[in-house]
Formats: C-alpha cells, sequence, structure tokens
C-alpha cells in the first residue's frame, strides 16, 4: 500500500494488518512515506535481506507493528534483531513452499519468530500470483502460527473457508485484489471479506 485515499479505503473494511513494501526491486516499493498511514490497523513491513540498522530506521520511521522477513534472512539475522532491546516489532518468516519437504525450513526459526507465513515457490521473493498446493501444510507439524499466502484470489472464498489447520491465524490477500500494483480494488476485496467471515 502507498496510495493515501486507497489507504483508507482498505483500513474501512476492518482488515487486521496492512502491508507495505520495503524492497526496492518490487513493483509495489514504498519509496516515500504516504501522506496517510492506518491508524487502526497494524502496519506491517515486508523486507528482503535488508541491513539490520536499515530495518530499524523504517521499522521506526513507520511506527511498524510487524516486520515480514522475504529473503533469506537467516537465524542469527533474527536474533540480531531480538537482541535490541527497544525493538519490539512482531516478527513474521515468509517460506516458499510447494511440496511438504519444504517445511523442513522452518524448524530452525522455531521459538524464534512470532509467526511464518507460507508462500508459493517462485524465482523472486512474493507476488506471483500463483497458489501452491495448500494439503501439503497437513505436514506441518511447528508450534508457530502461521498465515496462508500465495496467489488467493476472489474466487478463493469457498476454499479459504474449508481449508482447516490448528495453526493457520489467518490469511494473505495481495496481487490478485488489486487494479494495479500497490492499488487495491475495494470492491473485490470487501466482497471477499463479507464471504469469509460469514
Amino acid at each position: 500500500m502507498r496510495d493515501a485515499e486507497n489507504i483508507r479505503e482498505v483500513e474501512a473494511l476492518g482488515v487486521d494488518l496492512m502491508g507495505f513494501i520495503f524492497w526496492p526491486k518490487s513493483s509495489r516499493y514504498v519509496s516515500q512515506r504516504p501522506s496517510y498511514l492506518p491508524t487502526t490497523c497494524k502496519r506491517v513491513g515486508v523486507f528482503v535481506n535488508e541491513d539490520v540498522n536499515q530495518l530499524k530506521c523504517i521499522a521506526e520511521e513507520y511506527a511498524l507493528d510487524y516486520i515480514q522477513l522475504h529473503g533469506q534472512e537467516s537465524p542469527d539475522y533474527i536474533r540480531t534483531l531480538r537482541v535490541d532491546g527497544g525493538f519490539n516489532a512482531i516478527l513474521i518468516k515468509a517460506f516458499n513452499i510447494a511440496v511438504a519437504d519444504d517445511l523442513e525450513a522452518t524448524k530452525p526459526y522455531e521459538g524464534l519468530v512470532d509467526y511464518f507465513l507460507f508462500d508459493t515457490k517462485a524465482q523472486l521473493p512474493g507476488g506471483s500470483g500463483q497458489q501452491f498446493d495448500w494439503s501439503v501444510l497437513a505436514d506441518y507439524a511447528g508450534e508457530t502460527p502461521f498465515l496462508l499466502s500465495g496467489g488467493i484470489g476472489p474466487d478463493d472464498a469457498a476454499r479459504i473457508k474449508a481449508f482447516h489447520h490448528p495453526k493457520c491465524i489467518g490469511i494473505d490477500l495481495n496481487s490478485r485484489f488489486e487494479l494495479s500494483p500497490a492499488l487495491k480494488d475495494i470492491n473485490k476485496l470487501k466482497e471477499f471479506i463479507k464471504k469469509v467471515r460469514i
């Protein structure tokens, strides 16, 4: 998100989290601070292999509530973030999933982050608009709760309602609800949210 009016409109739908991408190679890159930032939902900053000090500066500037790590950030990198007593954001570590064996990559991060995010395996971090086979998540037996991501679209409400996993705590909606990169289609979001919350 980066358009102030679009941010207001999405916030008014009652979403829980709103994402801001701070990876320069993304078409949704937030290169300058929007004139409005949400106040009734939590702010999520998405980073890819960012310098720790730079990440902390951005987190402070945008008053981020959550940090989503979407690169190859190591457990040591996350420990460095955690060591700073002034860094209070909730941490999400994203993993690209295609087959059940990909879930093994989560194990070194158990107890280090607050949530995992399971996305579709792609050439570049995030934003492929494609789905992976959610049935492989039946093999996830970790203790860390997760968010389901990867190509969820307006026609997936019934599939979302039918998906059950004791550690799934939410879903990530992005490219398939956009009019253009970083500009959400409010009507599509509104209808989808209504369907999944019934």
